[in-house]
Formats: C-alpha cells, structure tokens, sequence
C-alpha cells in the first residue's frame, strides 16, 4: 500500500506470493538495478512474493531478500537454462522447493556454527578465553584469505591433514602459519614461502594453542563438513560476526541489548543516509572534474557505528561505497573519452578500511569488526573488478593492493560510547543497545546509571537507553552532515521522543527517511523505528514507512511528505499538544493497584476457603481484575482473589490470622532479601556521593512489608462513592472500555477511570478518544500503553454539550454494550474476540453502534462532519490550554456540573461477580 506518492513506476510481472519478475533490455548491467527491484519487492503486501528475478535476457539473478541482500541466491544463463532450470523451480504449477547455487546465508551460519564449536571446546579445556578468541580470529581470516585469493589454496585443510595424518604437530604448524603472516620479510623456502605478510594488527600477538583430533575434525575432514571446508567465498560478512559473537555470554548479550541486524535492515539507513545523497551528486556531476573530485570525495568519507558489534553496518557501508565509486567509473567511460578514463582512472576500488571507525563494549566484538572491515577491502575490489569486466564499454583497470590489510587498532575503540570520544567523521549510523527505562538499573547496576544521568544530565532519566546515542549523534555532527540509527519505537514516544527526537528535530535537524515501527528482525522481541536525519534543512518530500502488525509480508505502508514529525505519526502531528490543568487536577483517571509479590494472590478456592474459615477476612479478601479477565475472560470476572489490609497497621493487619499468617510467610522473606540486595547496590553510589539520590523502593516496601506495593490509597477511596468504574486494558492493541463493580479491585494492568456515568463512557470508548489515544500513547512492541499524562491529562473534552447531546452520548453508549453483550453471549466471545476484527476490511456487527456513538460524540464537539479529529481536538487542547494560562475555567473530564442529578445518564450494568 503506497499513501500520497507521485510515483508511477511498476514491475513488469508480479505473481503472488511467488515471484516478483523485472525485465531489462539485453545486455543490461543487472546489478544497476537490483535496488530498484527491491523497493518494488518491499512494497508488495500482503502476500509478498518469496521470489525476485532479474532479466536482461541473456541472465536471470535470482533474489531471496528474507535470507540474502547482498548478492543474488543464483544466477542462471539463458544457454544454462535447458540443463540448469532447478533454481527456477518455484515457476513450476507444483511450487517446488528450489536449490540454490548461492546461498550465502546458509553457508554463513554453518561456518559460524563449526568455528563457534572449536571456540568453545577450546574454553571447555581451560584455555584462556581471550586465547581461544583470538586463536579462531586468526583462523577465521585465514581461512577466508585462502577461498579469496590471498593465501595458497587449502593452507588450512593441508595443516588439518598433516596433523591428524603424519603425527605434526598443531602447535606448530598453525603457530609458524599466523607467524608468517605477520612478519613482513617472506619466507625463502619450506613451507609458508607463499604465505604473504598480513598486517601487525591481528597476527601481532600469536599465541599457538595444542589442537586435539576432535578439534582438528571441526576444521577439516574427509566429510567435508569442517570449517575450512566450506567455501569461505560464500560466507557473508555481514551476518558471519554476529552469528558466530552467539558464542559470547547469553546473560552479557541481554545487559548490552546486543542483537543481530539484518542486512535489509542495515540497508534501511545506508541506502538513504550515505548512498542517495552520493547517487544524486554523481548523476547531477556535468563535467569530468566534478566526477574526480566525487571520487576524491568518497574515497576520504568517514563512517562512524558507535555501537559497531562486529561491524556489520560499516561493512555494508564499506562495500555500498564501492558501489558508488564503481558507478562513478562508469560514468567517466560512458561519457567522456578513453583518454580521459585512462588518465582519471588506475584502480577499480580506492575505499580503505581506515575511513571506518567504530565503538564497542565487548573486546571480542571489536576483534570481530576489524576482521570483518579488513577483509572488506579485497572482497570489494575483486567485486569492483568483476562488475566493470560486465560493462563490455568499460576498460579493465587494475586491483587496488590488498595486502597487508589495514591495521585497525587506532579505528576502533573497546569501550562504552557514552563516556567515550567520539572521532571526527563524515556520517553516524549503528544500531544502538536496546534496553527499556524499567530495565536499565537491574541490568547495568545503579552506580552506572547514576555516572550516565551526571554525563548526560539533559536527557530524561526516564527515557530508554537508545535515546543517549540519538542525542549524542546529533551533537557529534557537523551541519549538513547525516546519521541513521535503529532504535526502539518508544524513541517517537513521551520522556524517549523528548529527549531524542525532539531534541534533534528543535536542534536544526531534518528527519529524511523513517520507520515509524516494525517488529524487529534480531532475536530481540521488541518493535523498533529507524531513523535518518540531517542536521540542517533538506529539500524534496520524505518518506515515512509503517509495518502492521507482526508480519513483514502482510501491512507495509508509506507516505512521501513535506515533513516527518518527532512522533514519526502518520496522523495530525499532536506531539506539541499540552497537559490541561482541568484533566490532571480531576482524579478521573489511574492506574490500578500493584500488589508486588505472588504472595498476596489467592485463586478462587484459596479465598474461599479463608472466608469460609472466618468470615472477618472478608475485609481483607477481594476479587482482583486484570487485563486478560476484562478482555480476554468469556464474562470478564476475576481470575483470581487479592490480600489487601488496605490502610491498617501491623497490629490490626494481624488481626487477621490466616492471610496475615499467608504473607507474613511469603512476602516478607523476599522483601528482606530485596533490600538487603538494593543497599548493596546502592554502597557503591553512595561511597561516592553521600549525599546521591538512591532508590529506596524495596526499603519502603519492606518498612510496609504485609501492604501491597503500590495500593493506590486515592483510587481506593475515590472507588468507594462511586457504584461502578470505568476500566481498560493499560497495554492493548485497541482500547476495549467496560463498567466494573466497585467490589472488583483492578490490577495495575488495568487503567481506571471512577466515573459511573454512561456519558463518560461513550466518550471514552468513541473513536475519537482511539484516536487522540494512538497518537499520544506510549507502546509495547506493537501494543498501545495507555498512559495518564501523555493521553488522558491532554485529550480535551466536549466544553459545551447540550442536555440532549449528553442524553445522546449516553444513550448510544449503552446501546454499544448492549449490542457487544448480545453478540457475546451469541457466539460465546471474550471482548478480544468480538473486537479482533473490528478495524479490518469487511462490515462488522459493531460497526452501527460505533458509528452512532461518534457521531453523537462529534456533535457534541462541535466537529463539522469531515473534520480531521486530531487537528480539532489539537486546537481545542491548545485553545483550552491558553484559556487556563489566563485562568479561565474550562470543561474538564466526566459528566459535566450541571448534568449531575441527570438520571438519563446513569445505568447499572458491570462487571461483578455472581450473588
């Protein structure tokens, strides 16, 4: 689906969800147009073909974008066709399962499995981790090197060999090979005389490690099923660091919010923040010296990942740079003389490794991403070469010098990017560490957070973790220059989009290109936004794109526009909306009681039984409703019972024997044991700062060991004059709102709202309430969080309803409910299941009663009938706002004061348990 595009270009042939088939005139430079073919395949939903192939009539590139970017899966001739038509089978009425000849991804994660295993029977002996690492690194290179032409083919499977075969020794051979490869005078004789120097990076520390035969069968042997055995031409850099770092601590992974990329993903922020912008210099260069000077440009770019992991974004920058410059080339060819290309142009790829520098946490990360940068120099070049050797008009120029490789050590820092210098560079892209707000402290410890929020003091303290980097880029940047980072989809949300986005956007920055949300590809399970941005102004339309839902094949969207938003919203922009004092000072809106601890929950028959035993806990003793009972629950009743003394002290809480007895054995042992374990935390902080703000959560909780956490004492009170309550989900995909008895005491999952009358609910529950709700809410991966500040204390409310209107409102609110209970007990539905359709194509059985609802809502606004509702209700919040500022009185939440003894506007029914 594409919104507001003028674009009008399509694929030849689209045949979902097979194949997508794009055709080129013969003779045509493939490889020009495989990006092309990717926005088209990007853009195919739902039902997304699995397939692309480019044709040019005498080649067909077959392209998996799922599994492979980079290159091709296979490539079939026209004169291979009648004999080699397997790659091709996916075009067969039977839809087999085709075998590819290229399929790098499968090779990559077997190698990474094969090395990883050495890695760690290494470490199951007791050899020095750091040994061990940097052992298969050296091997890693070496036998990428001999598969790509740097080293005499099968140097490694002939040491394997002669080990396991005429009783040499490992220590010695591997030992004397890395050696060689370090020592920059060649051998004379024996048997590393072709062994060439490598660099003094890597290889400058060996330390030969004594193989056993089981380890040397992982490297090589006669099944062809060891590491060295595949073919390393094959493996893809870009994914090969970050599947073999698995191997690093699982627990160190989760603190560090490591997580693996995928190459489209990557793609995402390369292709808008470095290539676009070069793409659109060369093809308006005129003349030979503009070119030149590109080139010069180019080759001195310097790229900037501060959390580079193992380097996957720089290697995709690396080898995308190339591509640029090779483009480049072939312009100088096509359009002016041979002489001049002769003169301009000596070698195919002048892109080194030293324009890449990156930042990372883990010692072994960083090892990963030299390795990967530095073997990124060759395998650019030898494609460079094999690209212009296609383009028949184009004159063979002669590979750059790959050896020795480029010794990193000074491009890459082991550290963390938050305390860190920053160097000077061209461009920042990465994806950055994903942790949440609530995580922070039990993942990195309290003595860190407390030395981040003293560096970076005007960020939130309750943003995410991602937002730090966002921030930090943007001041690192020089005007004019751009970055593109991924980060968590709350970076568009609250304390996150105050301290990142808006910060960037009110700072000179221009946001070119995002994604608003998209479930992440890594392991990770969070949504995630991607953003780009300039520091300066930007002209042309920007792109921004959503996925919905979950599944990338079924609901991607896009709109080109004048301007992107810090929200990255597709409706109204309503970030700049503000809290009305009349909604924050009118207690209508909570969250619900957080007990803390499993001990004070009782099942059904745990609380009957206790009653049943003495009546008095009844006092004590309450149903307890979460968010899954209200939506999810055929008849939405509790699922479980709560323990609650309320207000009352020790004494007379152990007044009541058996749940006092209950908790006092369950609860209070683990509130001892949290704040012994949070003082401990906090030493070190305060040994630094006496006087530092700690956190003494667990210590209040204990001082109030046999009361819930979080008992919410206001809402209890305010719940106590009213018959029933509005409740919510607090996480939903739509906000589902119902009535609840009083007698129910809700779960922190649930937002309450003690008003008792059916106006507030229809008010509550009208799609312009959803709207304002959508857009001003905070989310969890593709989940809405309602929150009080953000959403309720903004959202105007009607400031002038007539008595009919409120009659109205009231009146089409209960014929809602009436028509959602009809429909449930007919089908025998929860409220997640009558609602799971709703917003879907196709007429749904809510649908009338909705839509008689918002219009009554709407004409109790005022709203004339095709107003935008987030710009009508973002100028009444402003014009509200200003009528305070001048303390003026406004209309604020629930049935207005002179509707109150109104009984149109009162009805009985709620959620209560069975008499």
């Amino acid at each position: 689906k594409k919104t507001n595009s003028k674009s009008t270009s399509f694929a030849d042939l689209v045949w979902k969800p097979r194949v997508l088939i794009e055709m080129k005139k013969a003779g045509e430079r493939l490889h020009l147009h495989q990006r092309q073919a990717f926005d088209y395949w990007l853009h195919l939903v739902p039902n997304r073909p699995r397939y692309v192939v480019l044709c040019n009539f005498n080649e067909f590139w077959i392209y998996d974008f799922d599994k492979q970017f980079d290159q091709p899966v296979d490539v079939v001739t026209l004169n291979e066709l009648p004999g080699r038509y397997d790659p091709l089978s996916f075009l067969f009425p039977e839809n087999k399962e085709p075998v590819f000849g290229n399929d790098r991804e499968m090779v990559s994660r077997d190698a990474a499995a094969k090395v990883a295993e050495l890695f760690h029977a290494l470490v199951g002996r007791k050899i020095p981790r750091l040994d061990a690492q940097r052992f298969v690194l050296q091997l890693v290179v070496t036998m990428f090197a001999e598969d790509i032409d740097l080293l005499p083919a099968n140097t490694v499977t002939h040491i394997v060999r002669d080990c396991l075969k005429h009783g040499q020794n490992a220590y010695d051979l591997f030992g004397g090979l890395f050696s060689q490869m370090n020592t920059k005078k060649p051998a004379t004789a024996g048997r590393y005389k072709q062994v060439p120097y490598f660099n003094g990076g890597l290889f400058e520390q060996i330390t030969p490690i004594e193989l056993r035969p089981e380890e040397l069968l992982l490297i090589s042997n006669e099944e062809n099923e060891g590491a060295a055995d595949k073919n390393w031409k094959m493996v893809n850099p870009v994914i090969f660091g970050t599947i073999f770092q698995q191997s690093m601590d699982k627990g160190q992974r989760h603190a560090y919010g490591a997580h693996f990329t995928s190459e489209a993903d990557i793609i995402r922020i390369v292709t808008p923040t470095i290539v676009r912008p070069f793409e659109s210099k060369i093809a308006a260069a005129k003349t030979l010296k503009e070119l030149i000077q590109l080139r010069s440009e180019i080759g001195s770019f310097r790229v900037l990942d501060p959390a580079c992991g193992s380097g996957n974004f720089l290697f995709v920058a690396f080898r995308e740079l190339s591509r640029l410059e090779t483009i480049l080339l072939s312009k100088i060819e096509h359009e002016f003389s041979a002489k001049a290309f002769e003169q301009t142009s000596k070698i195919a790829c002048t892109i080194s490794a030293k324009q890449f520098y990156g930042i990372e946490q883990d010692a072994f990360g960083v090892e990963l991403a030299k390795v990967t940068l530095m073997l990124a120099r060759k395998l650019a070049c030898d494609e460079a070469q094999e690209t212009l050797r296609r383009d028949q008009n184009v004159l063979d120029l002669a590979a750059a010098e790959t050896l020795p490789l480029d010794n990193l050590d000074g491009n890459f820092t082991c550290g963390d990017a938050l305390f860190a210098d920053w160097p000077p560079v061209d461009t920042i892209i990465g994806n950055p560490p994903f942790q949440s707000k609530n995580k922070m402290q039990e993942e990195f410890g309290a003595e860190y957070l407390h030395r981040l929020r003293e560096k970076h003091p005007d960020v939130p303290g309750r943003a995410d973790y991602c937002v730090y980097w966002f921030r930090l880029t943007h001041d690192h940047l020089k005007p004019g220059q751009r970055a593109g980072l991924v980060g968590t989809n709350t970076i568009r949300q609250n304390y996150s989009r105050e301290g990142g986005l808006d910060y960037i956007v009110s700072s000179g920055g221009t946001i070119t290109e995002a994604v608003s949300s998209m479930p992440w590809s890594g392991e990770a399970n969070v949504h995630v936004s991607i953003v780009n941005w300039i520091k300066g102004e930007d002209s042309g339309e920007k792109r921004l794109y959503l996925q919905v839902g979950n599944d990338p094949t079924a609901g991607w969207t896009f709109e080109d526009r004048p301007s992107i938003s810090s929200a990255l919203s597709f409706g109204f922009d309503v970030t700049k909306a503000i809290a009305l004092r009349a909604n924050a000072l009118s207690k209508a809106c909570h969250q619900g009681q957080t007990h803390g601890h499993e001990g004070f929950l009782l099942t059904p028959d745990e609380a009957k039984m206790m009653i049943a035993a003495d009546a008095k806990n009844k006092e004590v003793i309450f149903p307890f409703l979460i968010a899954n009972d209200l939506i999810g629950g055929r008849r939405s009743l509790p699922s479980r019972f709560v323990i609650d003394f309320g207000e009352k002290d020790l004494l007379e809480a152990k007044a009541y024997k058996t749940p006092f007895a209950r908790v006092e054995k369950l609860v209070l042992p683990d509130r001892k044991e949290a704040a012994r374990e949070e003082a401990e935390r906090n030493k070190p902080v305060l040994k630094r700062n006496p006087e530092a703000n700690v956190n003494q959560h667990h210590a209040n909780f204990l001082a109030q060991w046999w009361r819930l956490s979080y008992r919410r004492k206001k809402l209890m009170a305010l719940l106590a004059t009213v018959p029933r309550y509005i409740a919510c989900g607090r996480v939903t995909k739509r906000p589902i709102f119902d009535f609840v008895s009083r007698d129910i005491h809700p779960n922190d999952a649930v937002m309450v709202f003690p008003l008792a009358d059916d106006y507030s609910f229809g008010v509550l529950q009208s799609t312009m309430h959803w709207n304002w709700f959508t857009e001003r809410c905070s989310t969890l991966t593709e989940r809405y969080r309602y929150t009080s500040n953000t959403v309720f204390d903004s959202f105007p409310w009607p400031q002038s309803p007539t008595k009919a209107e409120v009659i109205a409102i009231a009146k089409a609110a209960r014929q809602l409910r009436s028509e959602r209970t009809r429909l449930r007990d007919m089908h025998d539905y929860s409220l997640r299941d009558l609602y799971r359709d709703i917003d879907g194509p196709g007429d749904h059985p809510l649908d009338a009663a909705q839509d008689a609802l918002d219009q009554a809502v709407r004409k109790a606004y005022g709203m004339r009938v095709n107003a935008d509702p987030l710009r009508f209700l973002f100028e009444l919040n402003l014009s509200l706002g200003q009528l305070e500022a001048a303390k003026s009185p406004i209309t604020g939440p629930g049935l207005p004061k002179a509707f109150q003894g109104l009984q149109d506007v009162f009805s009985k029914d709620a959620v209560c348990l069975p008499k």
